[in-house]
């Protein structure tokens, strides 16, 4: 038998087996591979060293007639008094009244729930009757499957375990198996769907979710070699003098985290293989910067540079902070959706002759009549709202072009392993000296009108403001803040101010009309959704008040109070919110107490799980079927299988390079991961 085996050769009726391909249990391996939800402890307990109430088993005999009760109609109370080596027990049954005859005085019990220490008192979830012996260990709980009753699921496990002809080949190298004293993958597995012992669970499980790690990070290592190798890269030789002088006349010191990622970037320009990596950071911490500086570092070495926003605001930002950065030496150039005829085919032009070094633009870079004479380095910023095929399309303006995505939403190391594991990743995990404070305030909606209060006190003093609600309108629902009640109310309490409105349903044009005015200082306050959550530089704003805060994730919180504290002043974020739930609560008081978008990205990971960490569901992040991104040591297992594949599929890329059998630190491959490697090489998705 082997694991692709159909699970209807262990003997299961057509009923059975119908049932089981429902839940998505085809074959052996899907079988073994469905793994438990928890553990009972089956080993029976003295009741006289419990001291607190919880799940208990116990062996004992029946004493006494057993007593039954009906209290409503179909309901029942069955009731006995067990010896349980020398000391009482009462063993309670609910609704199952035909138990009755079958207990007995003298009858052997094992029963397993919940025991009242004070009461002496176990409510029966299991029972055995005339065991010979009590179960000894602990059994699996598994997933409900609608037509195959847990017990028959367990046995049906068994059976596949107990055959001498499984076949259940290796997958993981000797040497790592060794390397982390693994059990064999059959052991592993017995270890977990047959355990003697919490002990023997934790052994298997140790594997299992290391060898599921392992092989999805195997995959992506893979992807990222054959891209490594099929992308032709040009090397470029950057001119580390005027990069240099170009790094001294910055009217600030880069920080360390900053240097070190430019440092990791400018390596890999310089290499003949394309680059593909990402440049995460918090909120405030350079980032532009450092793309600044890479985007100069290509055109010292004769290239030209390109960086894609996703709207023209942001563009025209960025345009601005790149115009102060860059050297003289480096000619820039704006193109948006809105740059006139005229001045557009002048920058086509300069950027097909090579007289134009760098262009900063949304999606009107990747239109067909665009053409680089040399495009070195494409960076995008928030890469999140480009598709592949967008980012494919600028990368198309060029040979051997290297790319550089962006993104402001900090994710913990071990969780862009998994969800960006095959780019090279550069982390700014520290801010510059000379940001202004934000101070973090929690209020309740009672509160309101001191929020107004102060918010006007800014607004006099000549700074904005913007407050954020999580809906645009009214909704049947959900009874939150909308953004177009919450403009009217302001509107009427701040009439001596201007207010403006910004959402997502407003036409692109008026979207970035309001935005402008804003940035331009024609506008006091901006009430909008989370349209500002990311990009959007005005340093005179001071005040960022956030309506229903309890609605948004922690790492969209940060990002909304990273609109604020631009500038040299003081800013505030005052979270307005009633939050009812202790999660809600012990996440508002996280962002008031901390300031680091990369502890919060990780807080809001154990609190929320890894599909909300953005805030949204996130439909490209793996699901394991053992492994859990939450917890700690699964992201500890994940920071060590990531460094285990990629130096196995070098190893193994390499092999098939030379045209010699892929070894690990001297020893063969295992035939069943050369079969998954060359599944995913002959079949390779998305590498981009």
């Amino acid at each position: 038998m082997e694991l692709s085996s159909p699970v209807d050769a262990l003997g299961l009726t057509a009923k059975k087996a119908a049932a089981l391909r429902r839940a998505g249990v085809e074959t052996v391996e899907d079988l073994l591979y469905r793994f438990p939800l928890r553990y009972e402890d089956a080993r029976p307990v003295d009741p006289a060293v419990l001291r607190a109430d919880g799940p208990a088993a116990f062996y004992g005999v029946v004493t006494d007639m057993p007593v039954l009760k009906f209290f409503a109609p179909g309901k029942s109370r069955l009731a006995v008094r067990l010896d349980v080596g020398g000391r009482p027990v009462t063993a309670v049954w609910f609704n199952q009244p035909y138990l009755k005859a079958r207990l007995a005085p003298g009858t052997a019990v094992w029963v397993y729930g919940p025991y009242d220490v004070r009461r002496r008192t176990v409510v029966a979830q299991r029972t055995e009757i005339g065991p010979a012996r009590p179960p000894d260990g602990v059994v699996p709980v598994y997933p409900a499957t609608e037509g195959v009753r847990p017990k028959e699921y367990r046995a049906l496990v068994e059976a596949a375990l107990g055959r001498d002809d499984l076949e259940v080949p290796e997958v993981l190298p000797p040497a790592i198996v060794r390397r982390y004293r693994f059990p064999d993958r059959r052991a592993a597995l017995r270890l977990v769907h047959l355990p003697a012992s919490p002990d023997d669970v934790a052994r298997g499980k140790r594997r299992l979710i290391y060898e599921e790690l392992f092989l999805f990070q195997l995959k992506l290592a893979l992807l990222r070699g054959l891209r490594r190798r099929r992308a032709t890269g040009v090397a470029k030789p950057v001119d580390e003098g005027r990069l240099r002088r170009a790094i001294e006349a910055l009217p600030f010191r880069l920080t360390g985290a900053q240097a070190r990622a430019l440092r990791e970037i400018v390596a890999e320009l310089r290499s003949p293989e394309a680059m593909y990596r990402l440049l995460q950071g918090d909120v405030g911490s350079g980032k532009t910067v450092v793309a600044a500086l890479a985007l100069y570092a290509v055109v010292t070495a004769g290239f030209q540079g390109a960086l894609m926003v996703p709207t023209e605001v942001l563009a025209m930002q960025h345009a601005r902070t790149l115009r102060k950065l860059l050297p003289l030496d480096a000619e820039l150039a704006l193109l948006t959706g809105r740059t006139p005829p005229a001045a557009r085919e002048r920058i086509l032009e300069r950027l097909r002759d090579g007289r134009l070094d760098v262009v900063v633009g949304t999606h009107a870079l990747i239109q067909e009549d665009i053409a680089f004479r040399r495009l070195g380095l494409a960076v995008v910023d928030e890469q999140h709202r480009f598709g592949v095929a967008e980012r494919r399309m600028l990368l198309e303006k060029g040979e051997g072009t290297d790319i550089l995505l962006m993104t402001a939403t900090p994710i913990p190391r071990t969780l862009a392993l998994a969800y960006f594991g095959d780019l090279d990743v550069s982390t700014i995990d520290e801010l510059p000296k000379g940001r202004g404070e934000v101070e973090t305030l929690w209020t309740t909606p009672a509160r309101f009108g001191a929020v107004l209060d102060f918010m006007r006190r800014e607004l006099q003093a000549g700074r904005q403001a913007y407050v954020i609600a999580p809906l645009i309108e009214a909704s049947e629902k959900v009874d939150f803040e909308n953004a177009l009640a919450l403009y009217e109310r302001l509107r009427t309490a701040l009439s001596e101010f201007r207010v403006g409105l910004l959402h997502g349903r407003l036409p692109g044009k008026e979207k970035d009309a309001v935005m402008q005015a804003f940035v331009r200082g024609e506008l006091d306050v901006l009430v909008a959704t989370t349209v500002v959550e990311v990009g959007v530089d005005v340093p005179n704003a001071t005040v960022m008040v956030i309506v229903d805060a309890e609605r948004f994730g922690l790492s969209q919180l940060h990002q909304l109070r990273g609109r604020v504290g631009r500038g040299a002043a003081k800013s505030t974020c005052i979270l307005v919110s009633d939050a009812r739930t202790e999660i809600a609560r012990e996440r508002l008081r996280t962002l008031v107490e901390t300031r680091d978008g990369f502890l919060l990205a990780e807080k809001d990971l154990e609190l929320r799980g890894p599909g909300d960490l953005f805030g949204v569901r996130q439909s490209g992040l793996p699901e394991f079927r053992l492994a859990d991104l939450t917890s700690p040591y699964d992201r500890t297992v994940l920071a060590y299988a990531h460094r285990d594949a990629r130096a196995v599929a070098d190893a193994l890329l390499e092999a098939r390079s030379a045209g010699r059998p892929p070894a690990y630190e001297g020893e063969p491959l295992p035939a069943a991961l050369l079969r998954l490697a060359d599944d995913v090489l002959r079949r390779p998705v998305a590498l981009d």
